[in-house]
């Protein structure tokens, strides 16, 4: 269904995939209505915290990597545009034990879309990055073009610019989960009684895209519990900031990961395995003893400096996972005026642009959605796991 420039849109969420999408529409002439229940990056949101990873390193899922280097390109276009700091290209710093697969697969994958995973000598890693504990470090490799990204400031940017460019922001305004005759009326009912009217509508709700759409989502997302930890870095000791270290991924043998210290924030280490399943509306978010316990022996073997490096602070926030770690991008099955995005999987804030891009031409008609990101794909029992997110 193709819909003319002019159309009225509402977008609900105001995360990574909500905002770039209402951005990218409001440039395209769209009338756009942009809505979240607590506001764009909040705490309770996917898109919350205060950083998030960009890199474009998928293995054999090479979909990802010409999303995440397309994003790259619109973020790195952003801060030019609206003279803004959102993005740190410290590179990426690549730490494997035993096997190197995904990295080999990810080198010819990026290799094929013009980017480079470089594998790096270990003597030379050991020279440039000291502050690491390289013993059960077999091969190393460092992707240039990556870094992090400022993610609740870049949330609050994006939907800022919605706004200036001619679109609606709704602060706090949250959606009763849409009844079908409501939708296929176009129409939506907010929490204070409230009924919006549009054309098209996009639902990028992430963690709650499953109760807003028992029938069609479902248990197709699953919230999951992810601590996150701020650990104090010696003073005036730039070993453990950007300037001397990059974002670094450890798959020697769990999948921990960290991006260095910055401005008053500390050094950022997590899990990247998926926690135990959450509500991401009423759960409390104080981080678990054992989860501060066991983040502070990794820091211990791997990076020895910060054995006793205090706890700063701590998030609890949550990937909004589906079965195959793959996006959901699609028309809901009965309405074709409606979409949803979601399924980021503790991997997709990064790739915002790029789905914005492709969400807008979907709803405007101009593109079909990808069978990969499809719901009709569940139709046959999914892969399961964490590690579908590296492979």
């Amino acid at each position: 269904m193709s819909i003319a420039s002019g159309t009225r849109v509402i977008v609900v969420g105001a995360g990574a995939f909500g905002g770039w999408t209402a951005l990218e529409l409001v440039r395209r002439g769209a009338a756009v209505t942009l809505i979240d229940a607590w506001g764009p990056g909040n705490t309770r949101a996917s898109s919350g915290g205060e950083t998030r990873v960009i890199r474009a390193t998928y293995g054999t899922r090479a979909v990802y990597t010409a999303l995440s280097l397309r994003a790259l390109e619109r973020w790195r276009e952003y801060e030019a545009r609206e003279h803004q700091t959102l993005l740190q290209e410290t590179a990426v710093l690549w730490m494997f034990g035993q096997d190197d697969s995904f990295a080999q697969a990810s080198a010819e994958a990026l290799s094929a879309l013009g980017g480079a995973l470089a594998p790096m000598e270990k003597k030379e890693a050991l020279r440039l990055f000291p502050q690491v504990n390289w013993e059960d470090i077999q091969s190393v490799y460092l992707e240039r073009e990556a870094g992090y990204l400022y993610s609740r400031r870049a949330c609050e940017s994006v939907a800022a610019a919605v706004v200036r460019e001619g679109g609606v922001y709704y602060l706090t305004a949250a959606a009763v989960p849409p009844q079908f005759e409501d939708l296929r009326q176009k129409r939506l009912t907010l929490h204070d009684g409230r009924h919006l009217e549009a054309d098209a509508f996009v639902f990028a709700c992430g963690p709650w895209l499953g109760r807003l759409f028992p029938e069609v989502v479902g248990s197709l997302i699953t919230p999951t519990r992810q601590e996150v930890y701020y650990f104090g870095i010696p003073p005036a000791n730039h070993l453990f900031t950007y300037l001397r270290l990059p974002v670094w991924i450890d798959l020697s043998e769990r999948q921990i990961y960290g991006i260095p210290g910055f401005g008053t924030s500390g050094f950022k280490v997590a899990d990247d395995r998926s926690g135990p399943v959450m509500d991401p509306t009423s759960d409390e978010r104080q981080p678990s003893g054992a989860g501060i316990a066991a983040m502070r022996a990794f820091l211990a073997h791997r990076f020895p400096a910060l054995a006793n490096a205090p706890l700063l602070s701590a998030d609890v926030c949550q990937y909004e996972s589906s079965p195959d770690a793959h996006f959901i991008i699609d028309r809901h099955p009965e309405l074709d005026h409606v979409w949803i995005a979601g399924g980021g999987s503790g991997h997709g804030f990064k790739m915002g642009p790029a789905v914005g891009e492709m969400v807008a031409s979907l709803v405007l008609g101009d593109a079909a959605p990808d069978p990969r990101f499809q719901l009709a794909r569940f139709a046959a029992p999914p892969a399961t796991g964490w590690e579908t997110r590296w492979s």
